[in-house]
């Protein structure tokens, strides 16, 4: 009887094995900062009472959920209106970057008259040119807008020209050779050239365009019924109203945490199964 054959696990025991192991690490990627996470607020919340501080100095992680939910009907109206203006910015940043991304890597000329435009406004502190948008554009939230997709949109045109640019050269030598036209060579060598690192431009530009928006509010300082989550912050700093800004910055936080864990699973989604970036190796 050979033993070696016998000794040799199947492929489904290794499969099983395999699942059995991602599972495992899929569980403690959420238990582990999840317990963390839980950890700091109960550490937190004893050292409030521990010390009794007032209030409006820290409130204590149970009071700020309490706040929360007692003024969920003005925070989520606020929340709903910084959703809205993220994501609009955001699908500006994408269209825009993705077109200008596309003319630079086909037409140099393009590329060396306005990138230094795009750099120029990257580098630019948005609070500092934010006052001069709200004074030129007429209507606060096509301001507000414009200030998130300035900040949102350079990470996705300068990854995605990155991308369109490092495609293998004796891919595109190829691709001349066989008299490929510029659309096939642009749909099956550049496109998926750029594409992870399109994908790292998004996951950074969704979290920068809810800063946009969040910066450019607080720069208008507007208040009202069309206002968001910045709004809310600075009516409670007016009031000394320390709880409900611990609220509506928890809203900032999970807003922020959302977009990325969206993203990186759209990425893992796209890239997963062909890219090294997101390939789940074996162990």
């Amino acid at each position: 009887m050979d033993t070696t054959t016998e000794a040799t696990p199947s492929a489904e025991t290794l499969r099983a094995h395999e699942d059995k192991l991602r599972r495992r690490e899929s569980m403690l990627r959420i238990a582990v900062p999840v317990a963390i996470v839980a950890a700091l607020l109960l550490v937190w919340e004893w050292m409030v009472r521990a010390n009794n501080i007032p209030h409006y100095i820290l409130p204590a992680p149970s009071l700020i959920l309490t706040t929360l939910f007692d003024n969920w009907g003005s925070l989520s109206g606020a929340l709903w209106f910084t959703v809205k203006l993220t994501l609009l910015a955001l699908g500006a940043a994408i269209v825009g970057g993705v077109l200008l991304a596309i003319a630079f890597a086909l037409f140099k000329w393009v590329e060396i008259g306005l990138f230094p435009i795009a750099v120029i406004l990257q580098v630019t502190p948005i609070i500092a040119i934010a006052p001069l948008i709200l004074i030129y554009v007429s209507s606060t939230t096509a301001a507000l807008l414009l200030c998130a997709w300035i900040v949102a949109f350079f990470p996705i045109l300068s990854n995605t020209v990155i991308g369109l640019k490092s495609a293998d050269s004796n891919l595109r030598d190829l691709f001349q050779l066989y008299k490929a036209s510029p659309w096939q060579t642009f749909r099956y060598l550049l496109a998926p050239s750029a594409l992870p690192y399109f994908m790292a431009g998004l996951k950074i530009a969704g979290g920068l365009s809810l800063i946009g928006a969040v910066v450019a509010e607080f720069t208008a300082g507007t208040a009202g019924k069309e206002t968001g989550l910045a709004s809310r912050i600075l009516e409670s700093s007016f009031r000394t109203e320390i709880p409900m800004m611990f609220a509506a910055l928890l809203l900032v936080s999970l807003l922020g945490i959302v977009i990325f864990i969206v993203f990186a699973a759209l990425s893992r989604l796209v890239l997963g199964h062909w890219h090294e970036s997101e390939m789940r190796r074996e162990r």
